[in-house]
């Protein structure tokens, strides 16, 4: 049965009608290189609809500028933590779920989680943890035969000038926080002090806080170690065999991407049109194979090779998982990591 519902998937996809889109546009907030580019063209020659994309590097950013009037989007892909805050502050659709027949396709264990919990206002699209990229040649010639399982190495000196954070701040303070044990969400102003002491004192070894870029500069060997995304893992070391990916044995960080339409957004047709587009099984493989992200569409999963399926980079292990933490929104405890966050960057 389900090869016959993969076969006709496609054919679900152009027998929809999308009556008012024909000749109009949707203008798409997304991640870099979080999408096979390519596939524009394919929707456009189905529905008559053209994608205006462009691209944010935090969560926070996105934010900004869908809430400064830098920007008016029809479709946006926030993190988990972020999707529960634009929910409570009023800034989102209810997504018409009749125009998404696709979403038949969508694992059921990514529905009603604690962002969305009605399920009303996203469609999942990606999900991972964030742990340690490392060059093993690097980090044997710096430091011998150490074992990369722990936070800890970002904080060992003899990899000074060596070490890329991430641009992001609850990304960056996922290490100190589980290095000492506490919550990723916490709102306990002592502990997150004392993560934020942690990474400022990290700071002379920090090569640099990138975003997107840490994918190629991990290829090109410009550094031993990076905090990134699993997907982004997987994608470097696809391009270069000397790199490994672990999530440190403190715990991380599991998150998930959604697809979500602002208020502000001028086609809701056109855009739940894309999410049906993107939740098609050969679509969502073309942008798997593309991002090197893991997947949350069953019918996709079952199309790839077994040595994706396989990789821990791509899909964690029931004992990653147990060990990871969601963020969530912290409502007006926001405020206080946003300082402290401005402290960190602020220090040279």
């Amino acid at each position: 049965m389900k090869k016959f519902i993969l076969g006709v998937a496609l054919l679900v996809t152009l027998a929809i009608s999308f009556t008012g889109c024909r000749g109009e546009e949707i203008r798409v907030f997304n991640w870099g290189n979080y999408m096979d580019e390519s596939i524009f063209a394919e929707f456009r020659a189905q529905t008559g609809i053209r994608v205006r994309y462009s691209n944010f590097g935090s969560n926070e950013e996105m934010h900004t500028r869908v809430t400064g009037g830098g920007g008016a989007f029809d479709l946006i892909f926030p993190s988990d933590y972020m999707i529960e805050r634009m929910i409570r502050e009023e800034l989102l659709l209810p997504i018409n779920f009749d125009n998404i027949p696709n979403i038949r396709y969508i694992d059921e264990r990514f529905f009603y989680l604690p962002f969305d919990p009605e399920n009303r206002y996203s469609v999942p699209y990606k999900w991972g943890t964030l742990g340690i990229l490392y060059n093993a040649v690097m980090v044997r010639e710096i430091a011998g035969d150490i074992v990369v399982d722990s936070w800890d190495i970002l904080w060992d000196e003899r990899f000074a000038g060596n070490i890329f954070m991430y641009d992001s701040m609850r990304d960056s303070f996922t290490p100190p926080l589980k290095r000492l044990g506490y919550s990723l969400n916490t709102t306990d102003i002592d502990e997150l002090t004392a993560a934020r002491d942690m990474l400022i004192q990290q700071r002379p070894l920090v090569r640099a806080f990138l975003g997107d870029l840490v994918k190629d500069s991990m290829i090109g060997n410009e550094a031993a170690l990076a905090l990134v995304f699993s997907g982004c893992a997987r994608f470097s070391m696809g391009h270069n065999s000397d790199l490994n990916y672990v999530v440190p044995r403190e715990g991380s960080n599991i998150w998930f991407d959604s697809m979500v339409i602002p208020r502000g957004a001028r086609n809701q047709a056109g855009a739940e049109a894309f999410i049906n587009f993107l939740s098609s099984p050969e679509i969502a493989l073309r942008n798997t194979l593309y991002t090197g992200f893991t997947t949350t569409n069953w019918a996709t999963l079952e199309m790839l090779p077994d040595e994706i399926r396989n990789d821990p980079a791509f899909w964690p292990s029931d004992e990653v998982i147990g060990i990871s933490e969601a963020f969530i929104h912290l409502g007006e405890f926001t405020a206080v990591w946003d300082r402290a966050w401005v402290e960190v960057l602020a220090t040279r």
